[in-house]
């Protein structure tokens, strides 16, 4: 909403008409104060919008830095190695032939 400076002229006119010179500055530091109590308002409004709509962001960080956490503890190698140590045969155990070195081994059977 724009206003030309001969319809401002026309407002102020209507104004000093209405309520007289001497209560101008009055009402001047009125509107003043209602227009920085509206600002702070729509600034407080905003404020408040703008912490509703940070909270999920704050919660997918939070995520993300608790992945980040659990992927450092994460050691791939050491399962292959434990994995390995336990399919490694202990001494009392007898190695397992091969069918080719096994000279009692028929193979398959077909009827």
């Amino acid at each position: 909403m724009e206003l030309s400076i001969g319809e401002m002229a026309l407002i102020a006119i209507a104004i000093v008409v209405l309520f007289g010179p001497d209560k101008l500055p009055q009402i001047a530091r009125d509107l003043g104060a209602g227009v920085r109590k509206m600002r702070g308002a729509v600034e407080d409004i905003k404020t408040e919008i703008m912490k509703e709509t940070d909270n999920p962001v704050s919660e997918i960080k939070r995520e993300i830095e608790k992945v980040k956490d659990a992927a450092k503890d994460f050691n791939p190698m050491k399962n292959i190695e434990e994995n390995i140590l336990k399919e490694q045969p202990s001494e009392t155990e007898l190695p397992k032939v091969k069918p080719a070195d096994d000279e009692t081994y028929e193979g398959p059977v077909s009827r």
